[in-house]
């Protein structure tokens, strides 16, 4: 397969067809791939496993936890299917390359994932905080748009990435508005949510926010990761493949995972201050 027969595919196959991967490169993005979409079955048997550690009230919370983890856990799932199909072992050269008559790698899955997954990850808090100034149908209606527009616009640019340099650009500066719009929409539904609450439910907000703002910026780092160092920076190669594999999966894992388990904890902690008891 030539290069000219790529189009606008990702920089993992371009890479795949000229250079080829070393096994290591090859076998640590197929692990981290797997381990992806086993964290993600592991988040959705204990968002299970804890739904009647809450009150009804914050019940839902967790419902739409499951419902993350097992889109994610799907589509994932086929993302690190998709990387061991396109590629295949040349023992005459020692490496990995793109195979004949296979698909090509697309990361197209993730945002996929993402477009299903946005918007249930920011209605979460919704159903555990309590707004005291912003109305909850605007909140709401604006992180769906935001989120999906972010989503959507991503997925056009990342089809740019090697093809169209100016447009995968353009694309992925259209959707950091966007993303900074989420962003601030975020902070002020925290800070609202830490009126009238106990210390305690105030400092599991603090680190909500914290994870919530580090683990997304991750998002748009694993867009740029090719260019990072330049048009032909030093990430421009399979080093890069393996960077942005392993940053989108830390990314999804606490982005989803780690804060669906921080919301559940507030949800258990406001609970308990309500005076709900865990029955069996």
């Amino acid at each position: 397969m030539t290069l000219q027969d790529l189009g606008n595919s990702n920089f993992e196959n371009y890479i795949g067809a000229s250079e080829g991967l070393s096994e290591m490169a090859y076998q640590m993005t197929s692990h981290v791939l797997t381990l992806g979409y086993a964290v993600m079955l592991a988040g959705l048997l204990y968002f299970v496993l804890t739904i009647k550690q809450v009150s009804q009230k914050y019940r839902m919370s967790n419902i739409l936890s499951v419902v993350v983890m097992v889109s994610a856990f799907l589509l994932l799932y086929a993302q690190a299917n998709n990387w061991t199909t396109s590629f295949e072992f040349d023992a005459e050269r020692g490496r990995y390359f793109l195979a004949d008559g296979e698909d090509l790698f697309n990361n197209g899955y993730r945002y996929l994932n993402w477009l299903i997954d946005v918007p249930m990850l920011l209605f979460q808090i919704l159903f555990v905080v309590s707004l005291t100034k912003s109305k909850l149908s605007s909140v709401r209606n604006q992180f769906w748009f935001s989120g999906v527009m972010m989503i959507v616009t991503g997925y056009i640019g990342q089809f740019y990435e090697v093809s169209n340099l100016t447009l995968f650009l353009v694309w992925g500066a259209v959707s950091t508005i966007f993303f900074l719009h989420v962003l601030y929409l975020m902070k002020k539904v925290i800070n609202e949510g830490k009126e009238g609450i106990p210390a305690k439910g105030q400092k599991i907000l603090n680190n909500i926010w914290i994870l919530f703002l580090i683990s997304w910026m991750l998002y748009p780092g694993a867009y740029l990761m090719p260019y990072l160092g330049g048009v032909d920076g030093f990430l421009y190669n399979e080093s890069g493949i393996v960077g942005r594999q392993m940053t989108y999966t830390i990314a999804d894992v606490t982005s989803k995972v780690i804060y669906g388990v921080l919301l559940g904890n507030l949800a258990m902690f406001l609970s308990k201050e309500e005076g709900y008891k865990v029955t069996d």
